[in-house]
């Protein structure tokens, strides 16, 4: 049985009350997900046989405790909870048609299932014993964290050894572990004002305070982290200077040696989040190679190689190895030693590197099909990056440009997914360049390309 919406005879009085009720237990039940936009005031109480005025009451409860928010001529729509991680991709089903840019992802080609089969098959013939039987962490993954040296050096980082380096099951699982070493329960966090999507869950997680600082078209300003360390103690930082952020910034040198100089003045350990590594080829050096001594930096392949490749490097700060094994060791014990076994063999026979230059090639074209087909539009984008930032002109909102997007065909991913407490939201959508083929992209920007010079008509926005 649904459970929302209701029926009208399961409703008590008084009614407005339980209506609300209704649909905080359908979104605890996981059958209303947040971003869903309700039925109109109007809609609803047809629907239901009853007034207006108590549908209205029933939306203004669940508004007052932070369920929903409702604007005029936007409408109503489901909000992530507060220790919830925001999903900024859009949920679709096979039977929508529909271009999917809401979601970070490489593209894909037959290339990747040919050399995936291949390694497969080879790995049948010579699987070390150590990737199925051991359950040491640094000796069976030992080999591979010596060959991971050699990506790294393509990322601009270059250790004289592995001691300082963590494999993990992907960039999340090195960030979880780079928070849990550098900070502990009633620290302050920074991060940039627009950043990661699941940056704020994680930390309230943890138990952490987590507020977002300014940003201008470089990233974090040096001068509000400055005061931000002013203003009380402040353990670390966590950025994204290499584009991959949602407004796709891209963090010059002297930008990265000045937060690193504000860092050294109060003591604040650095998360860096590179997690689509070489793929941007005239890059500028990390933070981590700047102030290796308290930076904590992470790399994968998931992004830049093949989605099912989940698998990161944490380089770690000198002075917090052991701590770092140790929250990794409680948390994951190890990397899985078979992806780890296919990407050492991809770095050391030259696949990485193969499907590394493939990426670049897809990306740089799929970018500039996307400056052509906005060039008069303000936008933000890196060379070989895997999405661009659109923003909004003044007559938009978010949720009704990304409402009417998907009823064009489109989806995309809202700013305020990525907005973090304490810094100001910048308005726009993210979209991504990497599912679909070229062609359904150029429909894809080109439907977004006539939305965003149109204005808003309000006939529209309860569609």
């Amino acid at each position: 049985m649904t459970i929302w919406p209701p029926k009208r005879e399961n409703l008590s009085r008084p009614v407005y009350h339980s209506l609300a009720q209704a649909l905080v237990r359908a979104i605890d039940e996981g059958e209303v997900l947040p971003g869903m936009q309700l039925p109109t005031h109007r809609a609803l109480a047809f629907d239901l046989g009853v007034s207006v005025q108590t549908v209205s009451r029933a939306y203004e409860e669940l508004a007052r405790l932070g369920v929903i928010s409702g604007h005029v001529g936007r409408g109503s729509f489901v909000l992530p909870k507060p220790t919830d991680a925001r999903v900024p991709w859009q949920r679709t089903n096979g039977d929508e048609k529909l271009i999917d840019c809401s979601m970070l992802v490489p593209v894909i080609g037959q290339i990747h299932a040919d050399r995936m089969a291949q390694v497969l098959r080879d790995m049948g013939e010579d699987l070390p014993h150590a990737a199925l039987f051991s359950f040491r962490p640094r000796q069976t993954l030992r080999d591979h964290s010596a060959r991971a040296l050699d990506w790294l050096c393509g990322c601009g980082i270059r250790l004289d050894s592995a001691d300082r380096l963590l494999p993990t099951n992907g960039s999340t699982a090195a960030l979880t572990c780079a928070l849990m070493t550098a900070a502990m329960p009633g620290d302050l966090v920074l991060a940039e004002e627009m950043g990661h999507h699941t940056l704020a869950s994680l930390t309230a997680t943890l138990g952490l305070k987590l507020s977002g600082l300014a940003m201008d078209e470089q990233g974090v300003l040096p001068e509000a982290f400055e005061r931000a360390c002013q203003n009380g103690p402040v353990k670390a930082l966590c950025v994204m200077p290499a584009g991959i952020g949602p407004t796709a910034t891209l963090m010059g040198t002297e930008r990265r040696k000045a937060i690193a100089d504000v860092a050294r003045r109060h003591s604040v350990w650095i998360i860096e989040n590179d997690a689509w590594g070489p793929l941007e080829p005239d890059r500028a050096p990390p933070i981590a190679a700047i102030a290796p001594e308290r930076t904590f930096y992470f790399t994968g392949l998931s992004k830049c190689l093949l989605p099912g490749l989940r698998l990161a490097w944490l380089v770690v700060p000198e002075a917090k190895v052991h701590a770092a094994r140790t929250r990794h060791l409680v948390t994951n014990w190890m990397a899985t030693p078979l992806i780890a076994e296919i990407a050492s063999r991809w770095i050391k026979d030259g696949t990485a590197g193969e499907l590394l230059a493939w990426q670049r090639r897809e990306l740089g074209r799929r970018n500039r099909i996307a400056a052509r087909i906005l060039q008069d539009i303000p936008h933000n984008a890196a060379p070989y990056g895997m999405h661009i930032w659109l923003p909004l002109p003044p007559s938009w909102q978010e949720d009704a440009f990304v409402s009417l997007a998907r009823h064009d065909g489109v989806a995309v991913a809202a700013g305020a997914n990525f907005a973090i407490e304490g810094g100001s939201v910048q308005r726009g959508v993210r979209v991504c360049l990497g599912a679909g083929t070229e062609s359904e992209l150029e429909a894809g920007l080109k439907a977004l390309s006539r939305l965003v010079r149109t204005a808003p008509v309000p006939a529209l926005l309860a569609l």
